[in-house]
C-alpha cells in the first residue's frame, strides 16, 4: 500500500509539474543519488566501532556535495527552471529514497536471517 500511494504520489507530482519537467527529474536524480551516497557511507560495516562516527560524517559530506554540485551544474546547464518544483522534488524524492534504502536493508536483513536459520 505504501509503494502505491509513493508510485501514485511521484507520477501526479510528475504531470503537475510538466512546465518545469526537467526541474523535476533533476530533483529526482540528485536526491537519489545523494541519499544513496550517503547511506553507502553511513552504514557501511567495519570492524572497528571507533569509525562509526567518522562514517556518519563521511555520509554527511558526501550527501551535500553531491547536492551542492548537483545544483551548481543544473543551474549552470539552465535545468533548473522552477526553484520551488526542485526544491519540493529534492524533498519528497529524499524521504522516499530513504525509505526505500531502509525498506531493502530491512529484506536484506530477513533473509540472512532465513539462510543462517536453515544452516544451523
Amino acid at each position: 500500500m505504501k509503494i502505491l500511494l509513493i508510485l501514485m504520489t511521484s507520477v501526479s507530482a510528475g504531470v503537475a509539474s510538466g512546465d518545469h519537467f526537467h526541474s523535476f527529474l533533476l530533483g529526482l536524480g540528485i536526491a537519489t543519488l545523494a541519499v544513496g551516497c550517503c547511506h553507502w557511507f553511513a552504514f557501511r560495516s567495519s570492524k572497528f566501532p571507533e569509525l562509526a562516527l567518522f562514517l556518519l560524517i563521511c555520509g554527511l559530506l558526501a550527501k551535500v556535495t553531491i547536492t551542492v554540485i548537483g545544483v551548481m551544474w543544473g543551474i549552470s546547464r539552465d535545468l533548473i527552471t522552477s526553484p520551488l518544483v526542485f526544491a519540493l522534488s529534492y524533498l519528497f524524492f529524499s524521504v522516499v529514497a530513504t525509505y526505500v534504502w531502509f525498506r531493502y536493508q530491512e529484506y536484506l536483513l530477513a533473509v540472512k536471517q532465513k539462510v543462517r536459520k536453515r544452516l544451523a
